[in-house]
């Protein structure tokens, strides 16, 4: 009956896409029937899962369609349409109770789009969101269902942020880390010229001590040289006629000697 109604090619489209997702959840969950080992169902499920969301974005898309078309349409296509909507949200929600069933089985607890909600005790089994899917009207099947949907994707939205911002976290720890590596480079570096500029001023400092050393010898030899010339310059004006110091050459002689020499002068110049 769903091909037989007058739908525009979008929403056609959309419909055929839906009804291609619900065949692939039925087959699937029919293979699942086969799988023994926990972990391949596990990974079976997840599989199950993204085509239910996948679906319920679909269902959400043709809504809005149906939206917009709805003042081109007659009222009893609109109706016709709506309880085709309807129903694709009640098979959904069928294969969410499904799948509700399996994730209990393997004791993996999560939260469904037929949960009770809070101030009831333990999990809801399957059986029980049958009941209630079957005791609500369409319209609150449709408010349950999106609304469930939605805080999955607020929930994976959230994972996702965390995992974004785990990764920025590391990402510039590791900038950091970066920086104060090089910093402790160029530390290192700034320490060997430091040491290498001490090592040399000790060198220059040894050069220079010996430089000084030899300087100081060298002004004392000329010391002692000088004190004794001072010594013979005394000794000769002290004692003039002592025979055993030499003059000095260059020095003038003693006052007797120069005036017995001016004397001599007078007397061969007289003759």
């Amino acid at each position: 009956m769903a091909s037989n109604l007058p739908m525009s090619p979008q929403l056609e489209q959309i419909h055929g896409e839906i009804r291609d997702h619900f065949r692939a959840l039925a087959n699937g969950f029919q293979r699942l029937d086969k799988i023994k080992d926990s972990t391949r169902q596990s990974k079976q499920l997840e599989e199950l899962t993204e085509k239910m969301r996948e679906c319920k974005r679909l269902v959400k898309e043709f809504d809005r369609e149906l939206k917009d078309e709805e003042a081109r349409n007659s009222p009893e296509v609109n109706k016709q349409l709506n309880d085709e909507k309807q129903s694709m949200i009640k098979e959904l929600n069928s294969y969410v109770a499904l799948r509700k069933t399996y994730m209990s089985t393997l004791g993996n607890k999560k939260v469904e789009l037929l949960d009770m909600g809070a101030g009831v005790s333990g999990e809801p089994t399957a059986e029980e969101n049958v009941q209630v899917a079957s005791s609500m009207s369409n319209q609150q099947l449709v408010d349950a269902g999106l609304q469930r949907m939605d805080e999955t994707d607020q929930a994976i939205e959230r994972s996702k942020q965390v995992v974004e911002q785990t990764i920025e976290v590391g990402t510039q720890t590791a900038a950091n880390l970066k920086g104060q590596t090089d910093q402790m480079g160029r530390v290192v570096n700034h320490l060997d010229t430091i040491q290498f500029s001490i090592k040399k001023a000790s060198q220059l400092v040894k050069e220079i001590g010996r430089q000084v050393a030899t300087d100081k010898c060298i002004m004392m030899f000329l010391f002692l040289i000088v004190c004794g010339v001072i010594a013979i310059i005394i000794v000769k004006i002290v004692n003039p006629n002592n025979k055993d110091i030499r003059d000095i050459p260059g020095l003038a002689p003693p006052a007797q000697s120069r005036k017995l020499l001016y004397l001599r002068n007078q007397d061969y110049m007289g003759r």
